[in-house]
């Protein structure tokens, strides 16, 4: 019988689910990306070579592994060229073995322009957007006015009504400067030749591949805290990251998901405006931030670091039924004499444990620590639980304990083969 797995974000995304998808990809015959655009960076080492995937899934290298972009994923043209370049340049052919759904959405030249537009406008108020498009390109789609790669593979009359239309839209917005609407047309024409022969009914590619007993990993962009609908609204991405995200980003029956495994750091981490409870400066997080490379894989922007926080990761559980939690980076707190661990918040004179949905009490919150013993013998390159340090072991079963959730892989390192599976866990029983 197959069995699929979904694999997504627990916190604000960048915790390393490129590493944790190729790691299992070998396991499954496809995997599904359901959302996002090319604001999502994937980085996967392997054997010291280093992949930087936007809008491929990180299945991508493995040979044997179909690799899906759903309904869900809005696909920038000009994105997907490149990476598809770039992957042949690395030696990593994609032909054959790439599918996009003919439902995507396409994202056009003047929704990047929107984008820049609309961040500019919010001053003081900006979201802290990459600017790429990707929310203006979400829109479209919900206001019914969006070009789906199926348009611009069809009627040639009907899609030039369409990109008319729409610059002729942009063009009263921006008055500035005008865009023709023609070179927007012929580019789509050229963009349709090109990707041809990867467009396909995702929906039904899946199905017929589980019917035949095939797995599939489910896998998400960004993250739970950016979900369009859960996360800390309005400092979100434009689409469902959470698990609900799956069964209208590809078109599959909640039923197909037999696991969902959360992606989480063993600190925080997060990118862009908004709340971010456990937050640091000076020292502490430059040694963080440098420690764990934290810059943005998409933009080169540094992230914000803090102290891991169970009350969010609780909260991911809830949202998305985690059984299970990939623990990532923990080689970054190496030599830390002491971790601290966020429990709770104070708000107002009182302690919460619940994820507020106000950000005006999220941003008033003090974080409740539990601090924990740091350790000074390293545990990168670590592949069995018991070659840890105590003290990281101790930390480990905190962070289970406080956020309910089982850590059944623990990451030691970027490579893939720096990688603990618990014996017994969850991810062990998956895939013995």
């Amino acid at each position: 019988m197959p069995f699929n797995i979904a694999v997504l974000g627990a916190q604000w995304g960048d915790e390393g689910k490129g590493k944790i998808v190729d790691m299992l990809a070998p396991h499954v015959s496809a995997v599904a990306r359901y959302q996002g655009g090319h604001n999502a960076g994937h980085t996967v080492y392997v054997q010291g070579r280093k992949f930087v995937l936007h809008l491929i899934p990180s299945g991508i290298l493995h040979p044997g592994v179909t690799c899906v972009i759903g309904n869900g994923v809005v696909v920038d043209p000009e994105a997907l060229f490149r990476e598809v370049d770039e992957l042949g340049r690395m030696g990593v052919a994609v032909d054959g073995r790439l599918r996009i759904s003919e439902k995507a959405h396409v994202i056009l030249p003047y929704h990047r322009e929107l984008d820049v537009l609309s961040e500019a406008r919010r001053g003081e108020r900006k979201i802290g957007t990459t600017s790429r498009g990707i929310g203006p390109a979400y829109e479209d789609k919900i206001g019914r006015r969006g070009i789906r790669i199926c348009d611009v593979l069809g009627d040639g009359d009907a899609l030039a009504e369409a990109v008319r239309e729409n610059v002729n839209a942009r063009n009263r917005i921006i008055r500035e400067s005008t865009l023709d609407w023609k070179p927007v047309y012929d580019d789509l024409v050229a963009f349709g030749e090109r990707i041809r022969p990867w467009a396909a009914d995702v929906s039904l590619l899946l199905a017929q591949m589980m019917h035949e007993g095939k797995s599939v990993m489910f896998e998400g962009a960004q993250a739970t805290l950016l979900d369009i609908d859960h996360g800390t609204y309005p400092f979100v991405t434009s689409s469902n990251a959470s698990v609900g995200g799956i069964c209208t980003g590809l078109g599959v029956p909640p039923r197909a998901i037999g696991g969902v495994l959360g992606v989480a750091k063993a600190y925080t981490t997060r990118v862009g405006e908004g709340p971010l409870p456990t937050e640091l400066d000076g020292p502490l997080a430059d040694r963080l931030r440098e420690g764990g490379q934290e810059y943005g894989a998409s933009t080169g922007r540094p992230r914000r670091c803090g102290w891991f926080d169970a009350v969010v990761v609780r909260y991911s559980a809830r949202i998305n039924g985690l059984d299970a939690l990939a623990l990532t980076k923990l080689d970054v707190l190496d030599g830390l004499p002491e971790v601290p661990i966020c429990t709770g918040y104070r708000v107002g004179g009182r302690t919460v444990t619940d994820f507020p949905a106000d950000l005006r009490l999220l941003a008033r919150a003090e974080p409740v620590y539990e601090t924990m013993p740091g350790w000074t013998t390293p545990t990168k390159g670590v592949t069995r639980m018991e070659q840890l340090p105590p003290a990281a072991r101790r930390y480990i079963e905190r962070l289970e304990a406080a956020s309910g959730v089982e850590c059944a892989l623990v990451s030691t390192g970027s490579d893939r083969a720096e990688t603990i599976v618990r014996p017994g866990s969850v991810v062990a029983r998956w895939f013995p």
